[in-house]
């Protein structure tokens, strides 16, 4: 299957094309994404998969793991086909009860770049994502010395392209103004929208916007409307959502995360279900 046959067709970072259908590798990790996966053979046929299907965007973090589904990516898919565009993110770090502290300090930022170029295999990161906020969400503050960190290493020639995550709209100005932002990544999908007004926004500029638990995360979508719609297609509640946020907007570029082929292959086909003028109204309704 060629990437143009993937849902969505492509988007363009900066100067790399992806396909609007992505992977996000978080699932990859062990429970809690902590610690290597319970079967390592069948994460590494996972991503081995996305690629065969034509998924030219695997959006991953060293923080996985801690540096789990790096070292999985780089096992099943170095040396990495010329299409292929690796999407990391940085500022925030892994304590031993599971949680996610910041780690966006100048020295800290730098190190996480250097262990992820180190555990990809790779000289250049194509694109870089600072995480900020929080496990609650983004938390308003500057961001102007880990950006300006980040845009340095991007100067140096160790990073292509820049993005946020877990950002506030005021935070993306911020960092517009100091580096080109190619993406924003924050938490959005059919039941939780406070991010309308960024997408809009953002798609006017050419910027995508990358929903990260496009699904519901660990704890997947509920919805009356959600299922009456999936019933009316004969198709899952997930389908339906994967298949909304690529209708939802041109810049939305999806990364659905899974541990098994079986249900990547599912999030592809779901991914191109064709909706309704009455479906979208239906679905319209849930999160407003």
């Amino acid at each position: 299957m060629s990437s143009t046959s993937l849902p969505g067709g492509t988007w363009t970072l900066g100067d790399l094309t992806v396909t609007r259908f992505g992977y996000g590798a978080m699932q990859l990790a062990g429970p809690g994404v902590m610690g290597p996966p319970a079967d390592p053979d069948g994460a590494l046929a996972v991503l081995r998969e996305a690629v065969a299907l034509g998924v030219t965007h695997i959006d991953t973090s060293d923080a996985y793991g801690p540096h789990v589904t790096n070292g999985l990516i780089r096992a099943a898919l170095h040396p990495y086909p010329e299409a292929l565009h690796i999407v990391t993110k940085v500022g925030a770090t892994r304590d031993p009860q599971g949680g996610w502290p910041p780690a966006r300090q100048p020295a800290e930022l730098r190190r996480a770049v250097h262990e992820n170029l180190t555990n990809l295999g790779l000289d250049v990161l194509d694109l870089v994502n600072l995480r900020l906020g929080d496990a609650q969400g983004p938390r308003p503050g500057s961001l102007a010395e880990a950006f300006g960190t980040l845009a340095e290493l991007r100067q140096e020639g160790l990073i292509r392209h820049l993005g946020v995550s877990n950002a506030t709209a005021e935070q993306v100005v911020e960092a517009q103004q100091i580096a080109p932002v190619v993406c924003v990544q924050n938490l959005y999908n059919l039941a939780y929208r406070q991010d309308d007004a960024l997408i809009d926004a953002l798609a006017e500029q050419g910027v995508a916007y990358v929903p990260f638990f496009p699904l519901g995360g660990f704890s997947p979508l509920q919805s009356a409307a959600l299922s009456a719609v999936a019933a009316r297609l004969d198709a899952t509640p997930m389908s339906v959502a994967l298949a909304w946020l690529l209708r939802r907007s041109p810049n939305i570029l999806l990364i659905p995360g899974t541990s098994s082929v079986a249900h990547l292959r599912e999030n592809v086909v779901g991914a191109g279900l064709a909706l309704s003028d009455e479906d979208l109204a239906e679905l319209d309704k849930i999160g407003r």
